[in-house]
């Protein structure tokens, strides 16, 4: 299993190949996100019992992603044509000789009787440990590209993610600034609303609105969450081992912040800024469904 602290993705595509005088082999492996690791094979009727030796492999060196491995095995017509054991011809043609000179009316075989017998035609039986052996350093090979473009894709998702979280620090910061502005608006307004109604209340009353408006428009402990949240999925994107599961819970608990600081928001200001934290969310839960 890979324990890079580099962001794996998990779509890329290896191909690794190689000519033997026994045959080519082509080894190709494909790979897309998916939650859990769900490997398919397809293998030639010959390597078929070979698929456990490699199923394993992949299941040591990867822990998410729907891979499809491929294993193409093509041997060559001079292998498989049979051959004359000329040895053996040569000792089955003299053991007629001494027949012929034993009993003189035996009738001499003819050219196919000769090749059928014992021995005389030998099949060249390919080599199935070289093939495996091969197949297993290709398809180690395939791996390893496999993993190297993982990571080289994930490098870019982490570059875009880590540009997102800066965009999102942002925007934070900027309703942080607005909450002065917000509570004495409120109250500015309220105290409006009453004028133009021209009621007048109980300064107990009017505080106890105040305060309950101020208690509305309070986002600091959701601001607060958001900080956190941002420096944990900061934290993760640089850990070791797979991460994409725990990336993703941390977006949902991003997105529940910045729908409850929606939720809240009384000015267009903080509006826009709780609009914009969900867009940046949700560009990063997109890549990080792609995240192993």
């Amino acid at each position: 299993m890979a324990t890079s602290s580099r962001v794996h993705s998990m779509t890329a595509f290896a191909r690794t190949e190689e000519a033997a005088p026994w045959g080519t082999l082509q080894v190709e492996i494909r790979s897309v996100n998916q939650r859990y690791l769900e490997p398919h094979f397809r293998l030639p009727e010959s390597l078929r019992d070979f698929e456990p030796v490699l199923r394993n492999a992949l299941r040591q060196r990867l822990v998410r992603g729907k891979v499809e491995c491929s294993v193409r095995f093509e041997s060559t017509e001079a292998v498989q044509a049979p051959t004359v054991n000329v040895q053996r011809l040569k000792e089955v043609a003299n053991a007629l000789v001494a027949i012929q000179r034993q009993v003189p009316s035996a009738l001499a075989p003819t050219t196919l009787e000769l090749l059928n017998q014992p021995g005389v035609m030998e099949s060249q039986h390919l080599d199935q440990d070289a093939i495996k052996a091969a197949a297993k350093t290709l398809f180690d090979q395939a791996l390893d590209e496999l993993i190297d473009a993982r990571a080289r894709e994930g490098e870019k998702l982490a570059e875009m993610i880590a540009s997102r979280l800066a965009a999102v620090s942002k925007q934070v910061a900027i309703v942080k600034g607005l909450l002065p502005h917000i509570l004495e608006r409120q109250r500015a307004q309220l105290l409006e609303r009453l004028e133009i109604a021209k009621t007048e209340l109980d300064p107990q009353r009017l505080e106890a609105e105040l305060v309950l408006v101020a208690q509305k428009a309070d986002v600091d402990e959701e601001l607060d969450r958001l900080t956190a949240h941002v420096e944990e999925v900061s934290r993760q994107l640089v850990q070791k081992g797979p991460k994409g599961r725990r990336l993703d819970f941390l977006m949902q608990e991003l997105n529940r912040e910045a729908n409850t600081l929606s939720s809240k928001s009384v000015v267009a200001e903080s509006t826009r800024c709780a609009v914009e934290l969900k867009v940046l969310i949700e560009q990063m839960r997109e890549q990080i469904q792609n995240i192993e």
